[in-house]
């Protein structure tokens, strides 16, 4: 199954609704800490409403504990980035593959990205800069499950 796996994120309410998203589509929702702000907070639960008892959530302390996890489970890691160098709609997932994003306030650092193994971006007007972090993941994680199969069934 496609993972969403957040860097240090920053704005609970994109978190939460993050959240909300892997527990619609099955997805484990990654916090790669340290986050800017408690998973208590109240904004966060505002957002992920009552789907956040209903997503799977783990926590790293780090990303280099979250590095250690994933190479371990043998995952590719596939990251959204204003740096990316393929599109997402040409790119061709597998059904294990870890979706990585940014800090809202600064992206994924030089570091981070190097670490990858593939940067992706979405097809966005020139005259924009980026999109909100939830949204991102919800065109990426959707595009991932319908190539790969991963789609829930609608009945």
């Amino acid at each position: 199954m496609i993972d969403i796996a957040l860097f240090q994120p920053d704005i609970p309410q994109n978190a939460g609704a993050i959240l909300r998203l892997g527990a619609c589509f099955g997805a484990t929702v990654h916090i790669i800490h340290p986050a800017g702000f408690v998973l208590s907070d109240r904004n966060l639960k505002r957002a992920g409403m009552d789907y956040v008892e209903l997503a799977a959530l783990r926590e790293h302390d780090d990303f280099a504990a979250f590095e250690m996890w994933r190479r371990e489970a043998g995952r590719r890691l596939v990251a959204l980035t204003t740096h990316g160098r393929e599109s997402l709609p040409d790119f061709a997932f597998t059904a294990d593959d870890i979706l990585l994003l940014g800090r809202e306030s600064a992206g994924l650092p030089s570091d981070v990205r190097g670490r990858v193994d593939r940067l992706l971006r979405l097809p966005i007007r020139p005259a924009t800069r980026s999109l909100n972090v939830a949204n991102a993941a919800s065109i990426a994680l959707f595009e991932a499950l319908r190539q790969t199969g991963g789609l829930p069934s609608s009945t």
